[in-house]
């Protein structure tokens, strides 16, 4: 399960670099913005924590590096607007993802201790 996690980690973070960095209008749109990034890292800290379940500090502090180098380099594309409250938006998304994964990882260790 590791290693799909991994997978969809890495296809996540390329999801994600090409909506945050592509020109506005080549971004996909599925609904309010807010909703589609709090998703997008949601999803990406929840494979991580999955991929990496004993590396819980590395993967909060990567989580919180993309959201923010990304959201940075936003300033370089005349396009697109880097707001400092986007990047805490991911970022406290991605955690969440990660707390999410920790939990569905004590769940199925608990239920494997009961078989």
């Amino acid at each position: 399960m590791a290693s799909i996690s991994r997978l969809a980690a890495l296809v996540l973070l390329a999801v994600i670099t090409f909506a945050t960095l592509s020109p506005i209008q080549l971004r996909p749109h599925l609904g309010d913005a807010n909703m589609e990034r709090a998703l997008a890292y949601v999803l990406f800290g929840l494979a991580l924590a999955l991929g990496f379940p004993s590396r819980v500090m590395q993967t909060i502090l990567f989580v919180c590096a993309v959201a923010g180098v990304l959201e940075f380099l936003q300033i370089f594309d005349p396009g697109r607007h880097a707001r400092l409250a986007d990047a805490f938006v991911k970022a406290a998304a991605g955690v969440a993802g990660i707390l999410l994964g920790r939990i569905v990882i004590a769940v199925a260790s608990r239920a494997a201790a009961h078989r």
